[in-house]
């Protein structure tokens, strides 16, 4: 089957046309993201372009040929700096034009203007270098978790991949210098191979900023606006799929409970300024001294947890010692006030009689309210029938053990902890889901 390249220019300049304008609506429908205003523009460009391509022995080289060509890359630059304005790198105005330099150079030589093959060649090498450096600007930003990214990648390199093959095919059966285009069925091969690229991509790319705005939507849903740590929604959510029993999971799992002393006073004096950067930095300590695969989340106010996986009793009190020693050096002093805000935590792990996030957090809930009782700033730990109280001097020979200094993440001493009074009841306070 004969296929029609003056057909197929037609298409394809109105198809890059309907393209640009779309991908220029989508943007204006959300001003952000700027990157489908700079592909919309290259579209545009590009159907310029093509019109001018299809004029070929119909009007002067100089429009058909340097400035069709010149505006091409042009449009292929454009497109190179919206994949990298996509994943929030800067624009390089000099190296994004630097193919249209090139083409404006070579131009000048009567030699090169006189060879097809050289044209052939040129123009192939740039356009094909072009799309290579687009799939690279995405493959940059993989660690994004975009279905489509990768299609686009994938789609980017054929093409780049097909326009390096249209140098041995442009060789096999070359055109006439100054003939028309419409008979040569190689390049009619790549017209349509170009039209179908143009559809794939701005198919791709559309979906792929559709998809950010939704991840950014979930993000936004599940994340603590303060702080940028789970919110209590999200917390929960992740902390019920990993006390599934389907998980089958038979490692330790401990639960931290977090509460910042005399939270409220610290507002009443300092404002709320200061407040908030007193969460902010608990909520950076807490999840600079955790692994990455723990949870950490923000419950409400004052008030964080975090759920560990796969650790012992002995480990997750070290690491709660940790932040809270952490947390109290840090905030000592915030914008050359005096706070000095300290944090108290309770802890409580797993046993195999609990499948829900209630009951584990009202047991490390009742070791918080010991630790609040016995003087704030400490680590209590609950047992399955009671709190029991762990000192804090037995907290300092656990860090020492494990290679940690104590005395140099806080010059204050651990104060020894009262045993429980016999008889003793400590209250609850419910801290499940609301």
């Amino acid at each position: 089957m004969m296929l029609d390249v003056g057909t197929l220019f037609t298409v394809t300049i109105l198809v890059m046309a309907l393209l640009g304008l779309l991908l220029i609506l989508v943007w204006l429908q959300n001003r952000g993201m700027r990157a489908l205003a700079w592909w919309g523009a290259a579209y545009l460009l590009g159907g310029m372009s093509v019109w001018l391509l299809g004029a070929r022995g119909t009007t002067q080289d100089l429009l058909s040929i340097d400035l069709a060509n010149a505006l091409l890359f042009v449009a292929c630059g454009l497109t190179w700096s919206g994949a990298r304005l996509f994943d929030g790198r800067g624009i390089k105005p000099v190296a994004m034009l630097i193919g249209t330099f090139m083409w404006v150079g070579a131009c000048q030589i009567p030699g090169f203007v006189a060879s097809m093959d050289a044209r052939v060649i040129l123009s192939s090498v740039i356009i094909s270098g072009y799309t290579m450096v687009i799939a690279f600007e995405f493959w940059r930003g993989r660690a994004e978790p975009l279905g489509s990214r990768w299609p686009a990648i994938v789609v980017l390199g054929a093409h780049s991949v097909l326009f390096l093959l249209r140098i041995p095919f442009a060789l096999a059966n070359p055109l006439d210098s100054g003939g028309l285009l419409w008979g040569n069925g190689w390049f009619a091969i790549i017209v349509l191979e170009s039209l179908l690229y143009a559809i794939a991509f701005a198919v791709i790319v559309v979906a792929m900023a559709k998809e950010r705005m939704e991840l950014k939507h979930k993000i936004t849903a599940l994340s603590d606006p303060l702080t940028g740590i789970a919110n209590r929604r999200a917390f929960f959510d992740e902390a019920l799929k990993r006390l599934d029993p389907a998980n089958n999971d038979p490692r330790p799992l401990a639960v931290l409970l977090f509460d910042l002393d005399r939270f409220k006073k610290i507002n009443d004096r300092f404002g709320h300024g200061i407040g908030d950067k007193v969460l902010r930095l608990f909520a950076e300590k807490a999840t600079s001294n955790l692994r990455q695969a723990d949870l950490v989340g923000r419950l409400g106010g004052e008030e964080f947890a975090a759920m560990l996986s796969g650790i012992e009793l002995s480990t997750a009190f070290m690491l709660a010692e940790q932040i809270r020693i952490a947390f109290a050096a840090a905030a000592r002093v915030i914008d050359g006030h005096r706070v000095a805000a300290t944090a108290s935590a309770g802890i409580a792990l797993l046993t195999a009689a609990e499948s829900d996030i209630d009951s584990l957090l009202a047991r490390a809930d009742q070791a918080l309210y010991v630790a609040k009782a016995r003087g704030r700033d400490r680590v209590e730990i609950a047992e399955v029938d009671r709190p029991h109280a762990w000192s804090a001097a037995a907290g300092e020979r656990r860090l020492t053990a494990a290679g940690v200094d104590a005395d140099a993440l806080t010059a204050e001493p651990l104060v020894p902890s009262p045993a429980l009074a016999p008889g003793e009841v400590v209250p609850i306070r419910k801290v499940g889901i609301h």
